[in-house]
């Protein structure tokens, strides 16, 4: 008998989905995606049926594409299938072709979803899947995330069968009499989960054989602390992570009084995807001079005098060129915008993001670039040159952000402005200035705001 109560339930209680959603649903062919497309058809669901051919087991994979294809004509719901050259793009990609299978799977389920108005993706995985994730994380390496096994519900892939064991499964499918197809690979010990499938689990069984029942109590408790350890840190993050120009900054002094330091300060930086090995480099180096960096795939952390300052490896905001006509009013510069405007009036305000100039002396087209080497300019109220190099060390810019200050250059050549720091003497407004050229920078945020 199908456990449709059970079943109904536990969606109920993960909040899976709503009566009147559309559920595609993820089927292999195997018994456990089969079980789902009948308890889905038994609960009245709305639901369309998709496989992928990933072309890796010679005439299984055929044969298991007919034989869904016959169940979705039997259940009456819509069929969509995907044939992928998986070990060629394994190769491409140079990933394992388990990997590439995972990626090329769930790009055109999201794909399909969007194209075909589906509300969730149900994919079969059950209570031996989560337990196999659990002991591969450890096996791995983890840390608490990795420890709470498969969720029911992330975005919008919900896991329906999380409430059953595969013995239960077997016991359902035999009960009930479902064809289904057996992939052939299952049976191999080659990849690493299968191991644990075929040799580790067996053997935790054969000490505690309720062990579902046991990872199940464990997944929760584990859920659960990772719940409190959340709140603990995102209580630091809002305490101690202070925003600065386009990076983030964190005393090191409040560095020093986190403890436990390491989980504390890796969760703190888990968004800007720094590795342990890192967070562990970073704490050993809080007392060494300062300008040391770190990098993650994404960011860069440097000890910059009594913070940690952590900046994007490629900015988002300002491109490396921009030419301004004389005629523009506003450029577009990604995070931000450069407003220009002109007056007869000899108006100043005191604010380094508005530069006044002497409209005259400009010369169009005129450049917003970053820094380079040799650059240098008469501060505003001084009359001699001064490196750009040295007065952005004067003006104690980290170095991350260094490369990062815009400077407005003039058609002649000559810096007109280092955008929201100190406009060029040369081009300062006085009591002959016929017109006057303002130039505005502008921040996201306060466009938005």
């Amino acid at each position: 008998m199908f456990p449709l109560q059970k079943f109904k339930e536990f969606i109920i209680q993960n909040s899976l989905l709503q009566a009147e959603d559309r559920v595609l649903l993820a089927v292999s062919g195997g018994r456990d995606s089969v079980l789902l497309v009948h308890l889905f058809k038994q609960a009245g669901l709305k639901f369309g049926i998709a496989h992928c051919n990933f072309n890796l087991r010679e005439g299984e994979a055929q044969r298991d594409e007919n034989f869904v294809k016959d169940l979705a004509l039997a259940m009456e719901v819509p069929f969509y299938v995907a044939r992928f050259d998986t070990r060629a793009y394994a190769a491409q990609q140079q990933v394992s072709t388990q990997m590439a299978a995972r990626t090329l799977r769930y790009s055109w389920f999201e794909t399909l979803c969007d194209q075909e108005n589906y509300d969730h993706i149900a994919v079969a995985h059950h209570q031996n899947d989560a337990i196999e994730t659990i002991l591969l994380n450890l096996v791995r390496g983890t840390g608490i995330a990795g420890l709470h096994g498969i969720l029911p519900k992330r975005g919008r892939l919900i896991r329906p069968l999380l409430f059953l064991s595969r013995a239960e499964i077997d016991d359902i499918i035999e009960k009930e009499q479902l064809a289904y197809v057996e992939d052939g690979s299952n049976a191999s010990d080659k990849y690493a989960r299968n191991k644990i499938r075929l040799q580790v689990v067996p053997a935790l069984q054969a000490i505690n054989p309720n062990l579902e029942q046991t990872f199940e109590h464990n997944m929760q408790r584990f859920r659960e602390t990772e719940m409190v350890l959340n709140q603990v840190v995102e209580s630091y993050r809002t305490k101690i992570i202070h925003k600065q120009g386009v990076g983030y900054t964190i005393a090191l002094e409040d560095i020093k009084c986190l403890q436990p330091q390491q989980l504390l300060l890796f969760e703190l930086l888990k968004p800007f995807h720094f590795q342990e090995p890192v967070v562990k480099d970073i704490l050993q180096s809080l007392t060494k001079q300062s300008g040391v960096s770190f990098y993650s795939n994404s960011h860069r952390a440097t000890i910059d005098r009594e913070k940690l300052l952590i900046t994007e490896l490629e900015s988002a905001g300002l491109p490396r060129l921009r030419t301004i006509e004389a005629d523009d009013s506003v450029i577009n510069l990604g995070h931000q915008q450069l407003h220009i405007r002109h007056t007869t009036s000899l108006e100043y305000e005191r604010d380094p993001q508005k530069a006044y100039v002497d409209e005259e002396k400009l010369v169009f087209p005129m450049v917003l670039r970053y820094r380079k080497d040799g650059d240098r300019f008469i501060p505003l109220g001084m009359t001699t040159f001064k490196k750009l190099s040295n007065y952005l060390i004067d003006a104690k810019v980290p170095l991350p952000l260094k490369d990062q200050v815009p400077v407005l250059e003039n058609g002649n050549g000559e810096i007109v402005w280092i955008a929201g720091m100190r406009t060029d003497n040369r081009y300062k407004v006085t009591s002959t200035t016929k017109k006057v050229a303002i130039f505005e920078l502008k921040s996201a945020q306060a466009l938005q705001s």
